[in-house]
């Protein structure tokens, strides 16, 4: 009992360290992509610190099960290297043994796993859609920010509007680029004003120029006009039907057995066997050797990590379009990759090798 309290610590603290650090790149890579997001006008300036928030919160799941198999993998290899096995070891007791204290520490991780992965995943991209969502159903005259040059909604065309605008229906040294299959414009006026005709949002230009190329012919038309009126309302382009299947709740997934649903709901589920498997593999695969590099250990972690998540990446879109069923692709993935893990485990706590069966057989 002293050894598996004195085991269930050492995960402790290697787990809450190694987590600390994970979340903390994960913010920092969020931050800087939700920052990108935000200089392109898809997210709410206002709303970064939000979205980055929702964002770390639906990457728990993978960062909570990195963290796990990191943990096994470098507790226990420390233990070899420091030579705290060879105590268990002498007590009589084996390595699979040891599956006891270990999943005795990781069940409310796996439990929180599980429950951020069917409940919380969806509900923070649900929020991360409404926040973008909201956002990008603004005109485009609600995007500009004076001094800076904007994208519109649709990609189609560029706005700057000086910093020192009159008030919010007024602007000061309008451009305007337009991008057309069939032209390209270059308009500037030395102010605008905002008016709804017809039901329609215009902005008004005055005093301005305009040049215009067309690509079916050669040449430049120049115009300049006194007053000049252009369409700046529509908002996105994106169908709210359309929206990912990543925000779908578990429960409609279960009850709509498209192949779309059928490979998110293996993701989800995927997670939390995952971590199971990492756990087992974590013990199975833990160095033995008290002069092997202190790195070893971790580097096959991350690599076998990389790996398993590949795997269902791959498996996810082979179930979405329709070549592999969710049963089978559970079945090879988690439940090969638990009993290769089952395997290797059993290998060294018999001290399996190669040569000694291989001397058995001929024997």
């Amino acid at each position: 009992m002293l050894f598996d309290s004195s085991i269930r610590k050492e995960l402790a603290r290697t787990f809450g360290a190694t987590l600390v650090v994970l979340v903390t790149v994960v913010m920092t890579m969020m931050l800087i992509r939700t920052l990108g997001q935000a200089s392109r006008g898809s997210v709410n300036p206002s709303d970064v610190m939000l979205v980055m928030g929702f964002t770390v919160l639906g990457q728990l799941p993978t960062i909570l099960s990195l963290s796990l198999f990191v943990t096994v993998v470098v507790a226990l290899s420390r233990m070899y290297r420091d030579s705290e096995m060879v105590i268990w070891f002498s007590a009589g007791r084996g390595l699979m043994s040891l599956l006891a204290p270990l999943f005795r520490f990781s069940w409310p991780v796996m439990l929180t796993i599980a429950a951020l992965s069917l409940v919380v995943w969806p509900w923070a991209n649900r929020q991360i859609q409404e926040l973008k969502t909201q956002y990008e159903q603004r005109s485009d005259v609600d995007r500009i920010a004076p001094g800076e040059f904007q994208e519109s909604s649709n990609g189609s065309r560029v706005f700057f509007i000086d910093k020192d605008a009159p008030d919010a229906n007024s602007a000061s040294n309008v451009f305007i680029a337009t991008n057309e299959p069939n032209r390209e414009t270059v308009t500037s006026a030395q102010s605008a004003r905002l008016e709804i005709r017809n039901g329609e949002r215009m902005a008004l230009l005055s005093n301005g120029q305009r040049l215009e190329t067309l690509r079916d012919k050669p040449g430049l038309r120049v115009s300049e006009f006194a007053e000049y009126g252009t369409l700046v309302g529509g908002g996105s382009q994106n169908d709210p039907e359309a929206a990912s299947i990543k925000t779908r709740d578990t429960w409609e997934l279960v009850s709509d057995p498209q192949p779309r649903h059928q490979a998110e709901l293996g993701w989800r589920i995927g997670m939390a066997l995952a971590a199971l498997n990492f756990v087992v593999l974590g013990l199975a695969v833990a160095v033995v050797n008290p002069r092997a590099g202190r790195s070893t250990s971790l580097v096959f972690a991350l690599f076998a990590f990389v790996v398993y998540y590949n795997l269902m990446t791959v498996g996810q879109t082979w179930i979405g379009v329709g070549r592999l069923g969710l049963l089978p692709f559970m079945l090879m993935l988690h439940g090969g990759t638990l009993a290769l893990g089952l395997l290797l485990l059993a290998a060294r706590h018999n001290h399996w090798s190669l040569r000694s069966l291989l001397g058995r057989r001929t024997a």
